[in-house]
């Protein structure tokens, strides 16, 4: 398998990300899967940033413990990833800012002649790697064509002339895929989200999910779609509900602090019915934590948030194409059945970038509603067989449409009686019953890997991607849940069933998912945790599995 890594480094303000992704766009176009992990600290300006683009000519979403290649900015990049280094690894630096053994590139002496601005030192050092690796000098101008809206010629004029100061010492031949479109998973939820007919989106920026608001917001000027940014969580979540009570489907973003603040509504959506979605990208915590890395550590918290006993749909996708497709379906789900709805991420997930596979946008499940009278008396909540009560949205002539987060009757009205309070929680408990059905005929766990395997490795979210790698070379299944509420305890069993051995992988300190399992029955053998803010890399999987098996 070829499989290539490619780290560049340097500070906040040298365009980290956006050199990071002009790499990941020159694999793609070289035929090649990349991937694309971001790091960075929580500061304004200043610190260390880097990205690890790793390409194959197979499916990939982890990063390796080793490095081909490095673009150093500074010095800090060389000195900080040594350890990553080998061999083999070629060194491309600026010679202003950095010494090593390796490949100088006089980035300021170039930008200075080309009178081009200090961020264009990026567009130098894509171009030396261009031309250190045998990478044609047209598809550096294609790929920059594409993807740079601005200053595009002094771009090309400045990778031209880093492609012309190195010489070549590796060849990264052509590879045999067609170019996808590479997304984030940000953008892979929003684009869910529209598949899923969203309205409205809002959100108070709150890494890791600020991006899709700025994604969506650049999608609502081709789209019939409202996005808004109030100034705080809580007008988030009681902005949504008053664009939901108003008909519009409607979906917030926010991270683990936000949602604390959310927590009053998301019950409240519970009881009087209104239909929301929650983006929930969760990142270290407890409190601010750290607020640019990565965890799995919300699971138990979103499960149970809100006050009182009510039905939610909590998914967690593990991939970029799972991210949209769960997330359109989480929002047709969430009216279909009018319930709260969480789309459970993390900041792996949410910043990381990979191409978007064919299969991303399947046909949404039915969304088929009681019908509303009009014009007549309208009872909200009327009890029905499914517990699910025909909806209208205002204004309708003559109907009054009253939604109460007090106990209430049929109508809206608010009661303290304790045959309706008996009766409205049947109501509740008969709608999750609904709901289960419903995710129950969408494969909520899907299972990977080699079948009758006598070793299974069980995750959930991010961790997929490496855990489908590591299990294909050992010879292991991989199963995850992904949904968690309901929780699919029969088809999790049916998928679990025939393993000697069976393996959590979690990043978290407690085992969250074995937690729940335990709760519904499943014992699992072992389970490996992590949980410094860092995803698994593909080595360390292998090495920990090694010790449990």
């Amino acid at each position: 398998m070829a499989d290539l890594s490619v780290l560049t480094g340097g500070r906040a303000g040298d365009g980290i990300n956006s050199a990071g992704l002009l790499v990941s766009h020159l694999f793609n176009r070289m035929g090649y899967f990349p991937y694309m992990y971001f790091d960075y600290p929580s500061l304004i300006k200043g610190g260390h940033n880097f990205t690890i683009t790793r390409a194959s000519d197979m499916p990939v979403g982890a990063c390796r413990e080793r490095i081909d290649v490095m673009l150093a900015l500074n010095q800090d990049t060389i000195d900080l990833h040594r350890d990553l280094m080998h061999d083999e690894t070629v060194v491309i630096y600026d010679s202003g800012r950095a010494t090593a053994e390796g490949q100088g590139v006089p980035v300021q002496e170039i930008l200075s002649e080309e009178q081009a601005p200090a961020v264009m030192g990026n567009s130098c050092m894509i171009g030396a790697f261009s031309g250190a690796t045998g990478i044609p000098f047209h598809i550096v101008e294609e790929v920059f064509t594409r993807q740079i809206p601005r200053g595009l010629e002094k771009n090309i004029a400045v990778a031209r002339r880093g492609y012309g100061v190195v010489k070549q010492v590796r060849t990264i031949e052509p590879g045999t895929g067609e170019p996808l479109p590479l997304v984030s998973g940000n953008e892979a939820i929003g684009l869910g989200l529209l598949h899923g007919g969203l309205d409205a989106f809002v959100a108070y920026p709150m890494t890791p999910t600020s991006n899709l608001l700025h994604f969506l917001a650049g999608m609502a000027e081709e789209h019939p779609l409202t996005v808004v940014h109030p100034e705080n969580e809580i007008a988030v979540i009681l902005m949504a509900h008053g664009l939901a009570y108003a008909g519009k489907k409607t979906a917030v973003g926010t991270s683990g602090g936000g949602f604390c603040l959310m927590t009053e509504s998301i019950s409240m959506s519970g009881t009087n019915e209104v239909p929301v979605v929650v983006v929930m990208g969760q990142r270290t915590g407890p409190s601010t934590g750290l607020p640019t890395y990565t965890g799995q550590t919300d699971l138990h918290f979103v499960l149970h948030a809100g006050q009182g006993e009510f039905p939610r749909l909590v998914v967690a996708p593990g991939d970029i194409t799972q991210a949209c497709i769960w997330s359109a379906r989480a929002l047709s789900l969430a009216w279909s059945c009018q319930v709260p709805a969480i789309i459970l991420a993390d900041k792996t997930l949410c910043e990381g970038i990979t191409p978007l596979q064919n299969g991303a946008f399947p046909p949404l499940p039915s969304e088929e509603r009681p019908d509303a009278p009009s014009g007549r008396e309208y009872h909200r909540y009327s009890f029905t067989e499914n517990g699910i009560s025909p909806m209208l949205y205002p204004p309708v002539p003559g109907s009054v449409i009253k939604v109460n987060s007090y106990i209430h009757d049929e109508a809206g009205i608010t009661t303290e009686r304790s045959d309706l309070t008996t009766r409205m929680t049947d109501k509740r408990i008969l709608k999750e019953k609904t709901l289960r059905a419903r995710t129950e005929s969408l494969s909520p766990v899907e299972v990977f890997g080699r079948d009758h395997a006598p070793i299974t490795i069980l995750c959930w979210g991010s961790t997929l991607p490496g855990c489908r790698e590591v299990a294909g070379t050992l010879g292991f299944r991989v199963v995850q849940p992904v949904v968690l509420s309901p929780f699919p305890v029969n088809q999790l069993k049916t998928a679990l069933s025939g393993s000697e051995r069976i393996i959590a992988i979690e990043e978290n300190a407690l085992g969250q998912l074995v937690m729940l399992c335990a709760r519904n029955g499943i014992s699992v053998d072992e389970a490996i945790l992590k949980y410094d803010g860092r995803p698994f890399s593909i080595e360390e999987l292998e090495r920990r599995l090694s010790e449990v098996t």
